[in-house]
């Protein structure tokens, strides 16, 4: 688990800690959950690191208060008649924090930068639709100039694409398309984002960052806006015990939670009225099974195990907050997908008839009572996630299955699930986009958030002609195809779809729900 202030510090409160670092009574204290791995936007990937990056960086396209892609470093743009060609347009005022113009060229070094396979950026993919980014990414091409995006002068962006994409302004609000310092970057290296080096471009940027502790940013007053801030930095606690932190969000020590002890939620609704931010957001809680490692690679075993789990009481009982049952893999409500996805076929089945297929499934896979299938099932260190995962082990058990939990800091989790090094495993995917290949690349070939390395050539080739389709209604019935086929292979377990779980103290004024939960602080002021 990562180290708590508490380790730290022994009995040293919070609030002596904030103030012997001189935090502010308009700074922001943000239970952020996991450990930082890197401000290098390139080099992230989880949902606590997306809540730092995107308040300091900008890409050039940002967020709304209500999560809609808006101009951000582009003041404007053109796109081509055929659908191929973006032309942005850079506010004369972009600059990084050390005041240097933010260029064309900083967006083109990023880019290439991102798809050298020498960066092993994790998310790469995710700006595939780039002309060329792909075949660079992969090793198919190994001429970096030969990405589709050129800087025509200091402030003028061309972008061209593969193929029309309906999504690509909402990807550009990824930490994957922000821009780099080029000028920094020349000169020292790996070394720019050591603090003292690093600058930024977007409405804050970080003055401390102790891993294990926190991320302390303030106000970058060369930001083209930064005369509308009215929080002046946040500190985003590298936190990921919910039970402490919740005590401390009570005792007045934190203002905003980004999760919070499911226990607690009658509590919540009951005692802390307005405080609580339950609202359906696309993000899909799922456990993966290593396709490589038998038994798993034996589609009855994977079947067995999810037909078992009684998804209709993990949220309401398990939980007490009331997630939704997930069937399928994209979430309800995403664009540019038919109103009612693909589910599995069995998900209209009562528990007890599916107990029992799983019990014949597991018995034909050659398990049973006298040879009881051993699991090792891993979840990265949260009480939420501890607790399913002791549910759905017992669910297990009348099958015949013993299982055994690990658990680990989340980035250590991650780390193991992306290196193959677990059988079964927790996982969770939150929206960068609103377009459901945003959840059906999770199953792609080749990418490596495909956690349990299922592949399935008739899916890739799915999702390549659905790439290619430009009658959007046609595309969604690929797109709801490719699921189907998925879920029918039991490609991975989806669980439940997400609800956003932020806990706001009132005195946070402008934070907006939103199905992507993402809350910038340039949003937000507090009021004392």
């Amino acid at each position: 688990m990562t180290i708590s202030l508490r380790t730290l510090t022994g009995a040293l409160a919070l609030s002596t800690i904030l103030a012997v670092s001189g935090a502010q009574a308009r700074d922001l204290i943000m239970y952020n959950g996991g450990d930082v791995t890197s401000l290098d936007p390139q080099k992230m990937s989880g949902d606590w690191e997306d809540r730092v990056a995107g308040d300091i960086y900008e890409g050039l396209m940002t967020e709304d208060a209500k999560a809609k892609p808006i101009p951000g470093e582009a003041e404007s743009y053109e796109l081509s008649d055929d659908g191929l060609t973006y032309t942005f347009h850079l506010r004369d005022d972009a600059k990084w924090s050390d005041g240097e113009p933010v260029t064309a060229e900083d967006f083109v070094f990023a880019f290439k930068r991102l798809m050298d396979p020498k960066t092993a950026a994790q998310y790469a993919y995710l700006q595939y639709p780039i002309k060329n980014a792909e075949a660079i990414n992969t090793g198919k091409i190994e001429d970096l100039d030969q990405l589709g995006v050129k800087a025509i002068d200091d402030k003028t962006l061309e972008i061209t694409l593969e193929r029309p994409t309906p999504f690509f302004l909402g990807a550009l609000t990824h930490y994957t398309a922000y821009p780099l310092p080029k000028h920094l970057i020349d000169k020292v290296g790996d070394q720019w984002v050591q603090i003292g080096n690093i600058v930024t471009n977007g409405p804050y940027k970080p003055v401390e960052w102790v891993p294990g502790s926190h991320v302390l940013t303030a106000k970058n007053d060369q930001w083209h806006d930064a005369a509308s801030l009215k929080i002046d930095g946040v500190r985003f606690l590298s936190l990921e015990d919910v039970n402490a932190g919740f005590k401390r969000y009570r005792a007045g020590e934190i203002d905003y939670m980004t999760d919070y002890p499911k226990d607690q939620f009658d509590y919540i609704q009951k005692n802390m009225p307005g405080e609580g931010h339950f609202v359906p957001y696309a993000g899909l809680y799922y456990y993966v099974m290593n396709n490589k490692k038998p038994p798993f690679d034996d589609m009855r075993v994977r079947k067995a195990l999810s037909m078992a789990v009684n998804r209709e009481v993990i949220g309401p009982q398990i939980l007490g907050s009331g997630e939704p049952a997930a069937y399928g893999w994209v979430p309800p409500g995403m664009a540019n997908y038919p109103d009612e996805g693909a589910k599995v076929d069995w998900a209209d089945e009562d528990y007890k008839t599916r107990l029992e297929e799983a019990k014949k499934l597991l018995s034909e896979a050659g398990y049973g009572p006298d040879k009881p299938l051993n699991i090792t099932l891993r979840y990265n260190t949260n009480d939420n996630h501890k607790r399913i995962a002791v549910a759905i082990a017992a669910m297990w058990k009348p099958l015949g299955v013993n299982v055994e939990l690990s658990n680990a800091e989340v980035k250590v989790h991650y780390a193991d699930l992306r290196e193959g090094d677990f059988q079964v495993a927790r996982a969770g995917w939150l929206a960068d986009y609103n377009d459901p290949t945003n959840f059906l690349d999770l199953l792609k070939t080749g990418v490596e958030m495909n956690y349990g390395q299922w592949s399935n050539t008739d899916y890739d080739k799915i999702l390549e002609e659905a790439a290619v389709t430009r009658d959007m209604e046609k595309r969604g019935d690929l797109l709801k195809q490719a699921e189907k086929l998925a879920l029918d292979a039991n490609a991975a377990m989806p669980i439940y779809y997400y609800l956003s779980e932020n806990i706001v103290s009132p005195k946070v004024k402008g934070f907006e729900d939103n199905v992507f939960d993402k809350h910038r602080t340039r949003w937000m002021s507090i009021e004392e």
